[in-house]
């Protein structure tokens, strides 16, 4: 599968219990305009090594046609596709509910939600000609 034809999407942790309800409530909120992938799957692997860097793992990213923005500066674009009038839908792959890690606890909340405002990154994505 081609990255480019899967825009916009959004990547997140998918062996984190906090991050996959994340995740799930963002689906549903985008009602189908966004491409949800695992950062543990092997989608999600050959993104990071297109065009994320090495602390890609560290947050979630949005990424559409023309940037990949990670972590707090993922908030406003998602915001923005889940509030924008179009009736485009991506095809969705099914979000898994397995927990890996011991992450149904308040400080592992705590922690991922300090994560999302502590972590932030911009990353322009240059399209290259096939």
């Amino acid at each position: 599968m081609n990255f480019h034809d899967s825009l916009p999407l959004m990547i997140y942790d998918d062996k984190c219990y906090v991050c996959i309800k994340f995740a799930k409530l963002m689906n549903f909120l985008a009602k189908g305009k966004l491409r949800m992938i695992g950062h543990y799957t092997e989608f999600g692997g050959t993104i990071r090594e297109e065009i994320l860097e090495d602390d890609a793992l560290e947050m979630f990213w949005f990424i559409d046609k023309k940037t990949a923005y990670g972590g707090r500066a993922a908030i406003l674009p998602l915001i923005k596709l889940i509030l924008c009038k179009t009736n485009s839908k991506v095809s969705n792959l099914k979000i898994n509910d397995e927990c890996k890690q011991e992450c149904k606890t308040i400080k592992a909340l705590m922690k991922r939600t300090f994560s999302l405002f502590s972590n932030s990154k911009i990353i322009k994505i240059h399209r290259q000609k096939q």
